[in-house]
């Protein structure tokens, strides 16, 4: 049982009814409940509700008489929190009405016993009544005391707040001001002024506004309006502001809004920090980053940036341009001079570059190197970058005079010119650094202006130059062979091995498309390789098959190939891997390659010819070879150029025949004859060509007319059809 609630001593006895007491006690429990709160339980509540029973019966019984046990049950209900007014209610009526009746046993009804029970229904409303003021009185004077210690803590917060808002503010290294709504400035500290250059007292006389840096004028009034207005509560923000000697100074700036108890917008706090020399710094490293530091001229990165920006903001119609200059031959004068001298040169360069094309606005930076780009914005069309190309390279061609030298410098630009919209910075500097190897090309000094289709022609054969490699380990290359005919007999004596690219999205590729790339990047060789491999392997297939035959397959070495070291251990190998004779193997060289740069002979070629390899001259005619020469280098086959043979024609064969051409083949064929050298005719296409070209006693000839390059298993047909 809980503490405060004893055990209710047993209520029986001669003057009182157990079983009344014990159902008055309950009653008056069940109405406490549904009437109002009660703290404890519904046992609990009855106990003690029982107990008072109890003793108001026997107060009612008691000699001499005294309503004061009423009372002490009435302020009893109220200090057990049973203050329900309707509970006092009906605890005074059925104390009037049925107490006595119920509680008491007849016997025990004495006369008097009604003045009593009124005597006790007055005590115990008295007393309820006293309890209930009294409580309520307490209760006041504890709010009361509370209010006032509330108030007196918060007087006291307000003064610490105050006295430590005053502490920071007079006492702070940085600036703090105060204004009003209006842009009036209510108080600052000493930082603030000092870093304004006014006094306190004079600051408090102007407005926010006289402050303010004019380009950033516009900006803060619309800020200040959004805070002023309560849109918002802070702001942050890097400004600058004019101080009163006029000195600019740079601050990092953070507004704060104080708004009155109800809201209301009422000052606005600045915290001010100079950060003038931290802005200044980060200003010089801005600077150092986006410019070259030998010509301080801008940079690539700041060019890049500079021109994205142009593009982000040209309408579609909008025309820009690139010139992109590379010096022609720097290289030579930093070997020769030294990179001192040659710095000084750029230097030079750099100030004429920027002078010659500042009145027009445009934007000149230095991408590297020898490297310079002109930004062409704003002009009309390509003539207005021409014109700025042609400014640029004659700025540059002017001697230079670098220490006690005078140098003669020359330059070479590519040209982009389009509408904004059609473009981008990558695809514009893409598109002028191939423009700028055309002009290389073309002889430098000079301009050359980007063709879309040419560069397109560029990038295709940039994507064959890249996949040239993996094309050859992946087995895309195939060899196709020519026929190479006797013109005595018109039976086929040989076959020039010729090799295609299978490329798995162009489809088949001729020698036209890849073979100057191979031979650029030096693939050649192991491209050359693989075709003699190839070329031998079909070569021995025939032979074993067609014994009878004793066709002789013709494989071209470029000039890298002939030139490499090893290429007579190459020939060999291959001879010895595929097992075909050396004699029905023929390699064919150009004039150039044979002669060789200084008209010295190959050293390779007595020892290939030494393993019984024929050799042959190709296009024959179109070199200047020294015949001296020539007739000591172990040749075997001259092959005609395809020009002379074009010539050739009967009278009647459509078209008038050029007699010089013949006469050419003429002397070219008994000049080999004379060396006792084989003489093959190329590029025959018709019967006449071939029919003249035998009466001129060429020995054999190759050309459309006899067969187009075909598959090995053609050529292989062919020659079960010649059985």
């Amino acid at each position: 049982m809980p503490d405060g609630l004893p055990t209710v001593p047993d209520p029986g006895g001669a003057d009182l009814s157990h079983a009344g007491a014990q159902t008055y006690a309950a009653e008056w429990a069940r109405t406490a409940r549904r009437l109002g709160f009660v703290p404890v339980g519904a046992a609990e509540t009855e106990r003690l509700l029982l107990r008072h029973t109890v003793r108001l019966a026997r107060a009612l019984l008691a000699e001499p008489f005294t309503a004061r046990p009423a009372e002490e049950i009435g302020r009893a209900l109220v200090e057990a929190h049973l203050a329900e007014p309707r509970l006092l209610d009906w605890s005074v009526t059925a104390l009037a009405e049925r107490f006595a009746a119920q509680v008491l046993p007849a016997r025990a009804q004495l006369p008097g016993t009604a003045e009593r029970v009124a005597a006790l229904s007055g005590g115990l409303a008295g007393g309820f009544a006293r309890a209930l003021r009294d409580r309520t009185f307490s209760q006041q004077e504890r709010i009361a005391r509370s209010v006032g210690q509330a108030r007196d803590s918060v007087e006291k917060a307000l003064r610490d707040s105050e006295a430590r808002f005053r502490a920071v503010f007079t006492g702070a290294a940085i600036g703090i001001g105060i204004a009003d709504v209006d842009g009036r400035i209510v108080d600052v500290n000493g930082p603030f002024a000092d870093m304004f250059g006014y006094s306190v007292e004079e600051l408090r006389q102007i407005r926010v506004a006289a402050l303010c840096h004019p380009d950033d004028a516009a900006a803060m009034r619309e800020l200040y309006q959004q805070l002023a207005e309560g849109r918002r509560d802070s702001a942050r923000a890097e400004k600058r502001y004019h101080r009163r000697d006029g000195r600019l100074v740079w601050t990092d700036l953070a507004l704060s809004l104080i708004r009155h108890e109800d809201g209301r917008p009422r000052f606005v706090v600045a915290v001010v920090e100079d950060i003038t020399e931290r802005h200044e710094l980060q200003q010089r490293l801005r600077f150092q980053a986006l410019h070259d530091p030998l010509t301080g001229l801008p940079n690539r990165t700041l060019f890049f940036e500079t021109l994205g920006q142009v593009l982000d903001d040209a309408g579609p119609d909008d025309r820009i341009g690139v010139c992109f200059l590379d010096l022609d031959g720097f290289k030579a004068v930093n070997d020769s001079l030294g990179h001192d001298r040659g710095d000084r040169l750029l230097t030079v360069i750099a100030r004429r570059l920027a002078e010659c094309v500042a009145q027009h606005g445009h934007l000149v930076a230095r991408m590297g190197g020898d490297e310079f780009v002109i930004l062409v914005d704003g002009g009309e069309g390509l003539d207005d970058a021409v014109a700025v190309a042609e400014m640029a390279l004659a700025a540059v061609s002017a001697p230079v005079h670098v220490g006690d030298q005078q140098l003669a410098v020359s330059a070479s630009i590519g040209i982009v010119e389009c509408r904004a919209g059609e473009t981008s910075a990558s695809e514009l500097m893409k598109a002028a650094d191939t423009t700028l190897y055309w002009a290389k090309a073309e002889g430098r000094g000079r301009w050359a202006v980007y063709d879309p289709e040419r560069g397109a022609q560029d990038i295709a054969r940039s994507a064959l130059l890249a996949g040239l490699p993996a094309a050859l380990d992946r087995g895309e290359f195939v060899v196709h062979y020519q026929p190479i005919v006797s013109l005595l007999d018109w039976s086929m004596v040989a076959v020039e091995a010729l090799v295609r690219w299978q490329h798995p999205e162009l489809g088949l590729l001729g020698p036209d498309r890849f073979i100057g790339l191979a031979e650029e990047t030096g693939l050649i060789v192991r491209l050359g390789e693989w075709v003699l491999g190839q070329a031998c392997r079909d070569a021995e297939a025939w032979r074993r098959t067609f014994p009878d035959a004793r066709l002789v397959v013709s494989v071209n070495l470029a000039a890298r190939q002939a030139d490499d070291p090893d290429i007579v251990e190459t020939v060999a190998g291959a001879l010895a891997r595929t097992g075909l004779p050396a004699g029905l193997l023929q390699l064919e060289l150009t004039e150039s390659a044979v002669m060789g740069t200084a008209g010295e002979p190959l050293r390779s070629l007595h020892r290939l010819a030494d393993l019984g390899v024929r050799l042959a001259i190709d296009d024959f005619g179109t070199g200047y070879s020294n015949l001296a020469y020539l007739r000591r280098l172990p040749i075997h086959c001259l092959k005609l150029a395809g020009p002379f043979v074009e010539g050739i024609r009967s009278d009647d064969a459509g078209g008038p025949a050029d007699h010089r051409d013949e006469r050419i083949v003429d002397a070219l064929v008994r000049l080999a004859h004379a060396l006792e050298l084989w003489v093959t005719a190329e590029a025959v296409e018709t019967e006449a060509q071939a029919e003249r070209l035998r009466a001129l006693r060429c020995d054999t000839g190759q050309g459309c007319w006899f067969g187009p390059p075909v598959p090995a298993d053609e050529i292989t047909a062919r020659l079960r059809a010649a059985r």
